[in-house]
């Protein structure tokens, strides 16, 4: 079997580390989910050695290679899944406990990539509101290890020469899907096995080239360099990647080669080794899994728990508790069931499609039964979530012309829809982003004899912008009379530069006027602390329902981040300002609620009654 290296359990601390910070919302480290990439070589090459060392002593067998698995992955992840179960029942609204009990689901049937890949898109639940999230990397490791054992044993007869090359053409193949999946298919290559594949492979040829050359001498000067070099690419990545980084592509070299640096080169006798043996390290190490376990599913509940911001002190403490949670599950709980002396084969067996049935069941029935919704009493009338309100587009509106900007829509994961309310050419365009979307039919159903479209991405509509590209195009080439309304969901001034938005809607309205286009400018609406569908339930949550209001002071703070600039860029063009917040505040407050009604669907956006309201209010202000 493989020496046991204290500087792997080191590598393992670096990479789960920085994962807990970033989910955290640490903003330093902001590429914290490189994290994964160095578990995935970590593991590439240790289950490598495992596979080959075994099978050159002929005692390798894929039955006691998935015993091994399931007494390493399941106890600890069914013991995390069957404690969120009953925190979930307690905190989650239906339709948040109807999607956790999807993703349990696809847990059980290590799917669950499949599943976050599928629900990737701009409006799907906020990453830091789904307690297993995190499984998608321990999904694409079993699907991986499904296919790579197998494959070994196939190729073995061919020679250690053929296996390595039809290893590198498969890591080719998936690096360059990474690649290009990067910039055309991002959910896709982010969640999915076929462009994360070569990660493990890189671990593979590790395993490959130390089993073949473990007896070549290295000077100590070359494993210093490169085992630092190598620990230099991982925090460069941690520190500087951030999410909108493409990824996994030709940036995922940084991580993944800074670990396969390491697991070459880093000794006890260098320092990049030493560091990583520390006590600390390695005793972090040890619990990783388990800590990679409990953190995100801690950190969801705590955000549900609290119905206002967590600050980063409470978030320090979060993370000291994953800790302490990884280290009981790996005293109790991991330790213990990897012991061949704990249950036979056919236990550990019987132990895994046993509770992967269990969690399969409780999922069907939180799904025939809507999110197990008895538990709450619906009291305001209104949509909430983004499913009835696109459903309503896709029903009554039609797809927008011309053809060009639907088709380029599909190249871009990230697009989210492109419709006018009637057929032709529109005369009227909502431009921008989510914040454009939510006018839309409020302003179509006002004004039912204008043809009105909106052209949206999950991005600001910045003429820099390449995803806006062919949208912008056809704005400025089509030589048609149109009015185009410019708004986007404005953020708080400290995480904004004035002169960003200043110069770049500027350069819009230029580009738009020199092309005979009537511009408008359009505000935003007061967004809040918590999501609508807690007002919703506000007899069972009265304790939460005062923050379904914010007061007027916090709203004009809100407003002035983005109206002074809107208002001396309405001057500047000689163009029109709209502002939206009368309808939605009084004297003293700003509400999601209306008398019985809801009018947004989260915290920001607007559902069918509040784009209703919000969408006539714009049409006065349009034609008097």
């Amino acid at each position: 079997m493989i020496g046991y290296r204290k500087e792997i359990d080191g590598l393992r601390a670096l990479a789960v580390i920085p994962i807990l910070l970033f989910h955290a919302g640490f903003e330093m480290f902001s590429g914290g989910f490189v994290g994964v990439d160095v578990f995935f070589v970590i593991s590439g090459y240790l289950i490598t050695t495992i596979i080959v060392k075994e099978r050159q002593e002929n005692s390798f067998t894929l039955l006691a290679f998935y015993e091994r698995r399931i007494r390493r992955i399941l106890p600890a992840l069914f013991l995390m899944m069957a404690m969120c179960i009953p925190l979930a029942w307690v905190c989650l609204l239906p339709n948040d406990m109807l999607q956790f009990s999807k993703s349990v689901k696809a847990v059980a049937l290590f799917f669950s990539n499949h599943l976050f890949y599928k629900d990737s898109g701009y409006f799907d639940t906020a990453s830091e509101l789904k307690p297993l999230l995190h499984t998608w990397s321990l999904a694409i490791e079993e699907q991986y290890y499904l296919f790579f054992p197998p494959l070994i044993l196939i190729c073995w007869r061919l020679g250690k020469q053929w296996i390595l090359v039809i290893l590198a053409a498969i890591a080719f193949i998936s690096f360059s899907l990474a690649e290009w999946g990067a910039y055309n298919k991002p959910a896709a290559a982010f969640f999915l096995l076929p462009a994360r594949a070569w990660e493990f492979l890189l671990g593979a040829f590790l395993a490959f080239y130390m089993l073949e050359f473990k007896n070549v001498k290295i000077s100590i000067t070359v494993k210093q360099i490169a085992s630092s070099f190598g620990l230099l690419l991982i925090l460069y990545s941690v520190f500087s990647f951030e999410k909108n980084t493409p990824f996994p592509g030709i940036y995922a070299l940084a991580p993944t080669f800074g670990a396969a640096l390491i697991i070459l080169f880093a000794s006890p006798i260098t320092l990049v080794g030493t560091i990583l043996s520390s006590p600390l390290l390695v005793g972090i190490g040890l619990i990783s899994y388990s800590t990679y376990l409990w953190h995100q599913p801690l950190f969801v509940f705590a955000r549900y728990a609290s119905f206002s911001p967590i600050p980063d002190s409470g978030f320090a403490v979060l993370c000291l508790f994953s800790l302490a949670l990884g280290y009981l599950s790996w005293r109790f709980i991991e330790r213990p069931f990897r012991s061949k002396n704990f249950g036979s084969r056919k236990t550990v067996f019987i132990f895994a499609a046993g509770f992967s049935i269990l969690f399969m069941v409780f999922g069907y029935v939180s799904q025939v039964s809507r999110g197990f919704d008895g538990r709450f009493t619906k009291s305001l009338n209104g949509d909430v979530g983004h499913l009835e309100f696109h459903q309503y587009i896709d029903r009554k509106f039609y797809d927008c012309e011309p053809k060009s900007i639907a088709t380029q829509a599909l190249n871009w994961e990230d697009f989210l829809r492109c419709k006018q309310s009637k057929k032709g050419k529109p005369q009227l365009i909502l431009l921008g982003d989510s914040h454009a979307e939510h006018l839309f039919i409020g302003l179509a159903e006002a004004q039912p004899e204008l043809n009105i479209a909106f052209y949206i991405l999950d991005g600001k509509p910045f003429l820099s912008n390449p995803q806006y590209r062919s949208i912008f195009n056809e704005l400025l080439k089509n030589g048609l009379d149109q009015q185009v309304i410019l708004t986007m969901y404005y953020v708080e001034r400290q995480n904004q530069s004035n002169y960003v938005l200043y110069d770049e809607f500027a350069e819009i309205i230029k580009s738009l006027q020199a092309a005979n286009k009537r511009v408008v400018l359009v505000g935003d609406v007061p967004r809040y602390s918590i999501d609508a569908s807690l007002c919703v339930y506000r007899n069972s949550l009265s304790q939460v329902y005062k923050s379904c209001s914010i007061s007027k002071n916090d709203a004009v703070l809100q407003k002035n981040s983005y109206s002074i600039i809107l208002e001396r860029l309405a001057a500047n063009f000689n163009v029109s300002y709209i502002d939206l917040y009368a309808p939605l505040c009084l004297s003293d407050s700003c509400s999601m609620v209306n008398g019985d009604t809801i009018l947004y669907r989260d915290n920001n956006h607007l559902n069918i009654p509040g784009s209703r309201l919000i969408g006539s209010h714009l049409a006065r202000k349009l034609w008097p």
